[in-house]
């Protein structure tokens, strides 16, 4: 059966590439601006992202497994998502040292008659951090195509005084406990 990574993060790929899968990534070309003018909450938007990633990379490839996934920040009413640059990275953890966001993972797993989807949710507390503190971690990561303006599989890590998460695979972009389960009810063999 022919598995589909709807997406060209080179994070999601990496932790594809865990489960011993062979697979396929492809672009899913969605303009997720569209989705996030909806006013979904942030739990719903990162599903409806991740379902609409996999449907239209499934539309194109009917018989495939296909996994669309999505990931985003919610902080104080707000959604942070990718900063793009180093200013933003910077206004970003400064404006979330010392407190506590919520890191939302979503994936959507479609198939030949198969459509389930997931919803990761991690909290994080950054640790009081002075300006330069935060500019020399961006300077080093360079954490500007993640959600939230940190790598925590890298230095991102020292920014955390406290993580609670019930699958820490979830940070990096893929809840993979919760991919496995999901693979195996669509009828995917793991090695």
């Amino acid at each position: 059966m022919k598995l589909i990574l709807a997406s060209t993060s080179s994070y999601r790929a990496e932790q594809l590439k865990r489960l011993g899968l062979n697979f396929e990534t492809r672009d899913p070309q969605v303009d997720e601006a569209l989705f996030k003018q909806a006013g979904f909450t942030p739990e719903t938007l990162a599903e409806v992202l991740a379902l609409e990633k996999a449907k239209q990379v499934a539309g194109q490839n009917p018989e495939a497994i296909v996994i669309g996934g999505d990931q985003l920040v919610s902080f104080e009413n707000t959604i942070l998502g990718k900063p793009g640059s180093e200013q933003a990275a910077i206004d970003q953890l400064m404006s979330m040292q010392g407190k506590s966001h919520t890191l939302i993972t979503a994936i959507a797993v479609t198939g030949p008659e198969f459509i389930e989807t997931h919803i990761n949710q991690t909290t994080l507390t950054m640790r009081q951090l002075d300006k330069d503190a935060i500019k020399r971690y961006v300077q080093f990561d360079q954490p500007l195509d993640c959600a939230g303006a940190y790598k925590l599989e890298s230095q991102g890590i020292t920014l955390f005084e406290e993580i609670q998460s019930t699958d820490h695979s979830a940070i990096t972009g893929i809840p993979l406990i919760a991919l496995t389960t999901l693979l195996i009810k669509a009828g995917v063999t793991l090695p």
